[in-house]
């Protein structure tokens, strides 16, 4: 199960952001947004796919390709993405 939460439960909290924030918060706008500032941060497109949860299924790219935790950890901690900007 990757989210412990009740599906009701999700929904009222996609509902709730939506409200205090005064924007259609969905997740598909959310992953919209974070593909979008982690390309104008300058990270590779696969290591963006990966976030997103597109690790390619080929022999080369598994062979070749480093997307272990540690790495993509890596990625994103170098990203310094902030979500929130400081008021």
């Amino acid at each position: 199960m990757l989210f412990r939460i009740s599906p009701h439960n999700f929904i009222a909290a996609w509902r709730r952001a939506s409200e205090d924030s005064g924007v259609r918060v969905t997740p598909q706008v959310l992953r919209e947004w974070f593909c979008e500032e982690m390309g104008r941060l300058g990270v590779p497109d696969r290591y963006v796919d990966a976030f997103c949860g597109r690790v390619p299924k080929t022999v080369l790219a598994r062979r070749y390709g480093d997307f272990s935790p540690e790495k993509l950890g890596d990625v994103y901690g170098r990203a310094n993405l902030e979500i929130l900007s400081p008021a």
